[in-house]
């Protein structure tokens, strides 16, 4: 009787299996890739010159006081690209994304081995002059030599002046260039000059705001603040606090933020960046929003999106838990539980996704990070089943950091298999497969945009965020997708 009872149980199991494949969408299985409309912006986004386009003019959205939207749009849209083809474009994306992701790990490395600001070399205040060799804070963004894809417009101080935003969820300190300047890099919109301010107001050395950054240093009574990046670029110079407008009207007082005057780096274009991590320096926290949300449109787009806060969530949103690490609350990490290739779960075990006690592991998502990166062992699960999937393809060799790479040069579209994220709580979001097979030149190549690591700790990276609204719901302690709600 018990061999019996087993073995209805295993038929059960067997037979419920195959009906749940069964009922699965034909949409959730495979999914199509406009192969001609992905080849076709590669050539436009050389093409697209910023000065002879009027960009749309910033706007605000208020359905009441707290909740204020403001423009978001790739930096291409404001910094005509100077490659020649779209292949080099591309590589010089990939290599500033690996100086990224290797800032944010060591970032974490930094806060996990309890290294304080205590034990980092000061700032050189003398002048600002500063040297690269010198810096030895730590990285507290990843925007590595420009890697930032995606600016917002915000009006510094009063009147307000306009300036393009780098928006980085991997760091909180916002910072942007000032007169006068010891070393500036070029950018898009004049350089911010505080004495045309009336709201700019220095931050004395006692001050929490001062006290809370990672390196600090006084100059009489003034306090100073020093953010370095994993290349040894840097911006160095006084910390303030400004009045920060967004549209015509909305306006946020006494933000600290940084006023740089030495500043080196290729940022391509921004005026400085805003900090939208968690820590307590990062505008959302500096603001106490419920809520922050944003959808990036595609890279080599022209068109903009927004980002928000304190906007409701979506009636059909998937959600997933917004979980914190407890050495460093700069970083968003998403209760990841599993992935699927074409409908069919992966075998991971979800160790690969878990935080443990000491701050390892887990998987943060970055608004500055490009490609996903997955512990090896998941991405060559990940990898294999989706070489699996498309046997029918032609493959060609790999480019860079993919080693998945396809000839689809006389195709017009494709069928791949779908790949989905699955969270804790049993919900499950489904890429575009223009989210994960990427075209890398302009002749036909494309390749599977994940990327493995050997650090604990797994990155979603905007590539794959594309065209879905991401929500952090900071007093729910939920991340909310949305697809489609650019």
């Amino acid at each position: 009787m018990a061999e019996k009872g087993v073995l209805f149980c295993v038929i059960s199991a067997l037979f419920f299996y195959s009906a749940f494949s069964r009922s699965l969408p034909e949409g959730f299985k495979t999914t199509a890739l406009d192969v001609s409309a992905s080849i076709q912006k590669t050539l436009d986004v050389l093409s697209f010159d910023p000065a002879t386009e009027t960009l749309q003019e910033q706007s605000i959205t208020t359905s009441s006081s707290s909740f204020f939207t403001l423009q978001l749009q790739s930096r291409y849209a404001i910094h005509k690209s100077t490659h020649k083809d779209y292949k080099t474009l591309f590589l010089a994306r990939l290599e500033r994304d690996s100086a990224r992701v290797r800032s944010l790990n060591t970032m974490l490395d930094l806060a996990i081995r309890g290294i304080k600001k205590s034990d980092l070399k000061p700032i050189d205040t003398d002048g600002y002059e500063a040297q690269a060799e010198d810096l030895q804070g730590p990285i507290v963004s990843g925007m590595s030599q420009g890697s930032g894809e995606y600016f917002s417009q915000v009006g510094i101080g009063r009147p307000p002046k306009s300036q393009y935003m780098v928006i980085d969820t991997g760091s909180d300190v916002s910072w942007v260039q000032c007169t006068p300047c010891t070393d500036c890099y070029n950018q898009a919109d004049p350089i911010y000059e505080p004495a045309s301010s009336s709201s700019y107001a220095s931050l004395s050395c006692n001050t929490q705001q001062c006290k809370s950054l990672d390196v600090s240093a006084c100059r009489n009574g003034s306090c100073l603040y020093q953010v370095s990046y994993g290349d040894g670029s840097y911006t160095v110079g006084d910390f303030v606090t400004e009045s920060l407008t967004f549209g015509t009207s909305n306006s946020v007082d006494n933000i600290a933020l940084g006023c740089g005057h030495d500043n080196e780096g290729l940022f391509v274009g921004a005026s400085g960046l805003l900090g939208l991590g968690g820590g307590s320096l990062s505008f959302p926290s500096q603001i106490q929003a419920s809520s922050l949300s944003y959808c990036l449109v595609d890279r080599d787009s022209s068109s903009s999106s927004t980002l928000e806060f304190n906007s409701p969530e979506p009636a059909d949103a998937v959600t997933a838990p917004l979980l914190r690490n407890s050495q460093l609350d700069t970083f968003y990490y998403v209760g990841l539980s599993g992935v699927s290739v074409g409908g069919e779960m992966l075998t991971i075990p979800p160790s690969s996704f878990e935080m443990d006690k000491a701050g390892n592991g887990g998987v943060i998502i970055d608004s500055g990070t490009a490609v996903t990166r997955l512990q090896t062992d998941v991405y060559n699960s990940l990898r294999e089943a989706f070489v699996k999937g498309t046997s029918g393809l032609t493959s060609t060799s790999g480019v860079a950091l993919f080693d998945t790479c396809y000839d689809l040069s006389s195709k017009k579209s494709v069928e791949v298999p779908t790949v989905a994220f699955h969270f804790s709580g049993g919900k499950s979001l489904s890429l575009p497969a223009k989210n994960y097979l990427v075209p890398v030149d302009s002749a036909g190549t494309f390749c599977f945009a994940f990327a493995p690591t050997s650090s604990a700790m797994s990155i979603l990276g905007n590539v794959q965020q594309q065209g879905t609204r991401v929500g952090f719901d900071l007093r729910n302690s939920v991340i909310a997708f949305s697809a489609n709600k650019c």
